[in-house]
């Protein structure tokens, strides 16, 4: 005898049988029994969630000579017939080959007939979406109103497409998705009347796998048993079969994308693909373990919503430490967008490789996020006492311990003025005439006036501005000009103004009133402000960055 498919010889021959769907089954099985049954239904929902089985069991149930609390008996030559395919009053179509107008007509003068043996004459129409315009026209009146012993049953799983006067005629049921524990619990249910040994953890990957699908399930478990015949199937073995990646592999890339180490994750993605791992899987699964991260980081309470093992469990917790929200929502959002890219990508794996670069290079995306996230990295090395003083008029260098830098990681590519130690600036001629005094105290001391700042998003606009002062008119103020429209909710602020001339006053000891525009607005000022730029002051001060990669 031919080996039979799981999905096929498992398929539920009764109401009881069927897994996840309990409202649907007991609507239908209290309308048999109150002899309620209605004369079109439409059944809506994804792939394998059971729609043309609970249309043959209703069809069975319908035209069964005993049957019990609503469910076919499966012993009188009615059901029988059915269960083979030999009736003649269950009539199957498959609206994809058959959906011309002809097709429907012929339906139509067949309903004319009643059934020679049974109740009722049942119509399965399968993938009824895809019937013509003029096929729905043609079938609309006799599904109005069809004979008393005709039962028209459409099933779908793009609703949207049938047209709203078909929609109207019908009943309507729709067939969610099928939960992860259900599958499961029915695959182990299968494999112990198969007598075939597999682990639980295995089986709950392919339920997941199989994104609740009971009929996907069923066809990838059964791939996984033909690979390893005979011998057990471990959650190894299943990974190895379907082409998946462990979690481990996942925790391992994401604390060094944390870490910025480029070099061991595109060594990474090499693994994986001389493994033979499927990329676009791996995207899936990556954007998943994520979600679990930002579940887990939301709430303890979102514990019991992960689907982890204890072990993999502390590892999420500890990685949730390590990242923040938005970082997180940034990573999600990328690989997110990435599976989208990676169905029509000519290379998944450049795409991937640049999806994995932006992780670690934020500066190569200029959303808000991304700034953020770029700010911290700077503090983090201020922290850390990574920049080191060098000889006057030489360079400031990075130690080589250690990942490889670059000068863009500095606010996003901003230039800052630095100074090792607060010291007066030699008088210098810039186009007009030499900065007054204390205009170069404060640009000598602007990088430790911005250490004193808290605010990251003041900082970084912070750094990106310079200290004018009016060469002409009599305000004798200190300008802080931006240098584009981040600084627009800075300038009237009062906060921002009190906190800047505090700090100022206390590195000049003397009190400085200060204005805060736009370098877009300095046309609107009393007189003209000077002429020094970050650049300028810079080569006064000796203090140009450079970084040295590893």
């Amino acid at each position: 005898m031919s080996y039979t498919a799981l999905y096929r010889k498992f398929r539920p021959d009764t109401f009881a049988s069927v897994k996840g769907q309990d409202a649907i089954v007991t609507t239908l099985k209290n309308q048999i029994k109150a002899d309620r049954i209605g004369h079109a239904y439409l059944f809506c929902g994804t792939r394998g969630t059971g729609k043309t089985t609970v249309a043959k069991i209703l069809a069975k149930a319908v035209n069964c000579e005993h049957p019990v609390d609503g469910n076919p008996c499966g012993e009188c030559e009615s059901c029988k017939a059915i269960a083979e395919g030999t009736s003649m009053n269950v009539i199957e179509i498959d609206a994809a080959s058959n959906n011309g107008v002809d097709n429907i007509r012929e339906i139509r003068d067949e309903v004319a007939y009643s059934p020679t043996t049974g109740r009722f004459k049942v119509y399965i129409i399968d993938e009824v979406h895809m019937l013509s315009i003029g096929a729905f026209n043609a079938l609309l009146k006799t599904l109005e109103e069809p004979p008393s012993y005709v039962i028209f049953i459409l099933a779908t799983t793009e609703a949207h497409k049938i047209p709203i006067t078909i929609l109207s005629r019908c009943q309507r049921y729709d067939f969610k998705r099928i939960s992860m524990n259900t599958i499961t619990d029915r695959l182990m249910e299968l494999m112990e009347k198969e007598q075939v040994e597999v682990e639980e953890k295995a089986l709950r990957y392919i339920a997941k796998k199989a994104d609740g699908s009971m009929r996907d399930a069923l066809s990838l478990l059964d791939q996984c048993i033909a690979f390893y015949l005979g011998e057990k199937l471990t959650y190894d073995n299943v990974l190895e079969v379907l082409g998946a990646v462990d979690t481990d592999v996942f925790s391992a890339l994401l604390r060094e994308i944390l870490a910025n180490k480029v070099a061991e994750v595109m060594k990474q993605v090499e693994d994986l693909i001389m493994q033979g791992r499927e990329l676009s899987q791996f995207v899936s699964d990556f954007t998943w373990y994520l979600r679990n991260l930002l579940l887990l980081k939301s709430s303890e309470e979102l514990e019991d919503v992960l689907d982890v093992s204890t072990e993999n469990l502390m590892k999420l917790r500890e990685e949730a430490g390590m990242i923040r929200e938005d970082t997180l929502i940034r990573y999600i959002r990328i690989f997110s967008e990435l599976g989208n890219q990676m169905k029509y990508a000519s290379s998944k794996r450049v795409t991937l490789e640049v999806a994995l670069i932006k992780l670690c290079r934020p500066q190569m995306e200029n959303d808000e996020i991304s700034l953020l996230e770029r700010i911290r990295v700077l503090e983090k090395k201020l922290e850390s006492g990574m920049i080191v003083a060098g000889t006057p008029g030489g360079h400031r260098n990075i130690p080589k311990e250690g990942p490889a830098k670059d000068e863009d990681e500095f606010f996003g590519g901003l230039e800052i003025p630095y100074q090792e130690q607060e010291e007066e600036m030699p008088q210098a001629e810039f186009e007009d005439r030499a900065a007054p005094e204390d205009l170069q105290k404060v640009m000598s001391m602007w990088r430790s006036i911005l250490a004193e700042i808290h605010d990251g998003r003041l900082k970084v606009v912070l750094s990106s501005a310079i200290p004018k002062y009016n060469t002409s008119g009599e305000d004798n103020r200190l300008f802080i000009v931006f240098a584009d429209f981040l600084g627009e909710r800075y300038i009237n602020d009062p906060e921002t103004k009190k906190l800047l001339e505090g700090i100022i006053s206390s590195k000049l000891g003397k009190q400085v009133e200060i204005k805060m525009i736009l370098s877009q607005d300095e046309h609107l000022t009393q007189g003209r402000l000077s002429k020094i730029t970050v650049d300028q002051a810079l080569q006064q001060i000796h203090a140009d960055i450079v970084i040295e990669e590893e």
